[in-house]
């Protein structure tokens, strides 16, 4: 059981420092929530669609290791490689930066605003890597744990996107705030990279 707590909280933690980051996604969600426009289509959509693609990651990644152990170690060494520039960029943006802005969305129809959430997740090339390989190569290193892991990252997505869309109203001038996403990259860069050198000494 601490086992798999500690897991699914490794899981959470991963997933919560590749979802909060500045971008197109979590901008769109501040705006809808701000708004109070689809707030609960939106925010189900992006929540549903990580767990999706977190699942074929660890599906898909931990199938291919049971089939062929050593490709634990090529995706451990490219999955590290990839944690530890991830980790790199965040750090440096702890000296730059920069604010999530909410203003300038016209109105719309729920539809509009569910075509574009689904376009802003499916068509965004980075959400597969960080879901489908990333998550996956990482979910992969915990073995027969590894569905645990993903339920945690999955997890995470639900109530950082129901966090941002429904308490978009507080939050909203939080990450209005330079100093909020300093804060906020820092903790990425630190667990990235940490996780990034531990795969990589495991090898």
């Amino acid at each position: 059981m601490t086992n798999a707590l500690t897991t699914a909280a490794a899981g959470f933690g991963t997933g919560l420092s590749l979802i909060v980051a500045i971008g197109a996604q979590n901008a769109f969600v501040l705006r809808q929530g701000i708004r109070r426009d689809a707030v609960l289509a939106v925010v189900g959509i992006c929540a549903l669609s990580d767990a999706l693609l977190i699942a074929l990651g660890v599906g898909g990644v931990g199938a291919v290791v049971v089939a062929w152990p050593r490709a634990l170690t090529a995706v451990a060494l490219v999955g590290g490689a990839f944690l530890l520039v991830y980790g790199a960029l965040a750090a440096r943006r702890v000296f730059r930066p920069a604010a999530l802005r909410a203003e300038g969305a016209p109105e719309g129809s729920r539809r509009r605003a569910v075509l574009t959430c689904l376009a802003l997740t499916w068509l965004n090339p980075h959400v597969y890597l960080d879901t489908v390989f990333l998550l996956g190569s990482i979910a992969a290193d915990r073995g027969s744990l590894r569905w645990t892991f993903g339920l945690g990252a999955a997890l995470a997505s639900l109530c950082w996107f129901a966090a941002l869309g429904f308490g978009s109203r507080l939050l909203g001038r939080f990450l209005a705030r330079p100093s909020a996403w300093r804060v906020l990259d820092a903790l990425v860069a630190a667990t990235m990279l940490t996780m990034g050198a531990t795969l990589i000494a495991g090898v």
